[in-house]
């Protein structure tokens, strides 16, 4: 952390705490609240993006509003040291992808994704058998 706090004062912190709650917050609303003049958040706001701090600005999905109802993690246990086959069964399936992360541990990855019934996971699950050995968990709240 002795790196970061080099590059990053109390002020810049601030400002990515507030971009991280809203990231479409206005300048002006942003200097306000860090307490600086407009001009002086912008060069702020510019340096963390040249610097790479701030890699770019996000929205949030709410997932349930856009159908889907099933949110599950999956542990994906592979067959093989080969991964291609279920890396590319996965570029098939990307509607149902939220992320697919690559860990240490007793799995391979973790598999986030979202279904819109049961019925669709269950599908799902049929295919991605094919490729890996998985368990699954569903999430039933934030």
């Amino acid at each position: 952390m002795k790196g970061i706090e080099k590059i990053l004062d109390q002020t810049d912190l601030r400002i990515l705490d507030e971009l991280s709650k809203n990231s479409r917050i206005t300048m002006k609303e942003l200097s306000e609240r860090v307490h600086l003049s407009s001009p002086a958040t912008s060069a702020r706001v510019e340096k963390l993006e040249i610097a790479g701090i701030i890699e770019g600005y996000t929205i949030k999905v709410n997932q349930t509003k856009m159908g889907y109802f099933v949110h599950a993690m999956i542990n994906i246990f592979t067959k093989s040291t080969h991964h291609q086959p279920y890396l590319s069964f996965l570029k098939t399936q990307e509607q149902y992808i939220i992320n697919n992360y690559k860990i240490s541990g007793d799995s391979c990855y973790i598999l986030e994704c979202k279904f819109p019934s049961n019925e669709k996971l269950d599908e799902f699950l049929v295919k991605l058998n094919e490729h890996v050995n998985y368990k699954l968990s569903i999430i039933i709240n934030k």
